[in-house]
């Protein structure tokens, strides 16, 4: 494995047809997907040379707490799907390595536990229906012992993921020969991931969607329990805001003035988010509207990216236009399913030997060294002088 990349290729042989997909795909016609990847391409680097690099350390700072690198293992949805336990996998992999980990709210393993496995890491939470739940919620993450709640918020309704149809992904899993054969042709994962699965935890049920046990996979109410949040507005994260001690993040934020707002509701970070591709399609790039989110909040808030980052050089340049430390999903959740917890950290070391190496062809010592001036549109004309 000498890239994330190769994790996702490896993935694909062992993933069952349907899992591999579900991860994998994104709403309707993959244009916002797709974009996530091209605003990074459309940048170039511009280094500078003869600065004494020999002394680099690419760590920062979130909320107080210091970690090793400028990225983070972004909420994956029921990842313990794609390798076994794979919440705490993904978890103690980042606790390890010294950097920071969220765990979806759709995820199959109690925050109990992967908190206990890996103290520190977060919480993302979709908001239940109606304000007791919410309140709920927030008391059983409060006393699991987290410290950094993530709400996302652009999930009003479900996005259109036809990828996942035509995969055979289904929310609820609906047994089927189909689904059968493609975990019969993928034995390693049939006995080290499900079959190990039902044998020591019976079936998962969705576990962190409310206060209380979610449904079982298989259930048909798994859609009900996450149906209900086109009523969301800013009063419900202000209710959380009374609530919630510690650092509170808001994740799937895209327009400058969803920024302006969240700074005025006393939030403390942003994620800047098109939820992977995977809701509006044509949704704008993450990238694209960084800069401009990042003006807005100034110093009050932690602004941070997700979307699209496949290489070191991809941090770097979400960074210098004014990321504090960017999220990076899907390749984690590959390197899990293709070798557990020694995948993920094979994968984080593989990304951050890259920011080291970017770090200092570029003429930087520290991430906070990186700005404008080390990047130029492809796109615009070339600057002859007259």
């Amino acid at each position: 494995m000498l890239s994330l990349g190769d994790f996702e290729a490896a993935a694909r042989r062992v993933l069952p047809r349907p899992i591999f997909g579900y991860v994998a795909g994104a709403a309707e016609d993959n244009q916002a997907l797709d974009d996530n990847r091209q605003a990074f391409a459309e940048l170039a680097l511009v280094p500078r040379v003869l600065r004494n690099v020999a002394q680099r350390d690419q760590g920062v700072t979130l909320f107080g707490t210091r970690y090793a690198s400028p990225f983070g293992v972004a909420p994956m949805g029921i990842a313990a799907l794609s390798a076994y336990r794979g919440d705490i996998v993904l978890a103690r992999a980042a606790a390890a390595a010294g950097i920071p980990a969220v765990q979806s709210g759709s995820s199959l393993i109690r925050l109990e536990e992967v908190v206990a496995a890996a103290p520190g890491t977060w919480f993302q939470a979709y908001l239940p229906g109606t304000p007791e739940r919410i309140d709920a919620l927030l008391q059983r993450v409060a006393a699991a012992g987290v410290q950094t709640l993530v709400v996302t918020v652009d999930i009003p309704v479900a996005g259109n993921r036809e990828n996942n149809i035509r995969a055979g992904f289904s929310t609820p899993l609906r047994p089927s020969l189909r689904l059968a054969w493609d975990g019969l042709v993928r034995p390693r994962w049939l006995a080290g991931t499900l079959l190990r699965t039902l044998a020591r935890h019976g079936m998962p049920h969705f576990e962190n969607s409310f206060a209380e046990r979610g449904a079982p996979i298989l259930s048909s109410r798994v859609q009900r329990d996450f149906a209900a949040r086109d009523h969301f507005d800013w009063s419900h994260i202000a209710r959380i805001r009374r609530q919630w001690q510690g650092p509170l993040v808001v994740k799937g934020i895209l327009s400058v003035h969803d920024a302006a707002l969240a700074r005025q509701h006393g939030v403390d970070g942003i994620i800047i988010s098109n939820h992977g591709g995977r809701q509006l399609d044509g949704a704008v790039a993450p990238l694209r509207v960084l800069p401009a989110i990042a003006d807005q909040a100034g110093d009050r808030m932690v602004v941070m990216l997700d979307g699209g980052i496949r290489r070191g050089t991809d941090v770097i340049k979400a960074l210098a236009l004014g990321a504090q430390a960017v999220w990076v999903g899907r390749p984690f959740n590959y390197a899990a399913a293709v070798d557990g917890e020694a995948g993920v950290a094979a994968a984080i070391d593989l990304l951050r030997a890259e920011v080291d190496r970017n770090l200092a062809m570029l003429g930087a010592t520290t991430c906070a060294e990186l700005g404008p001036e080390h990047l130029m549109d492809r796109r615009a004309p070339w600057a002859f002088t007259p």
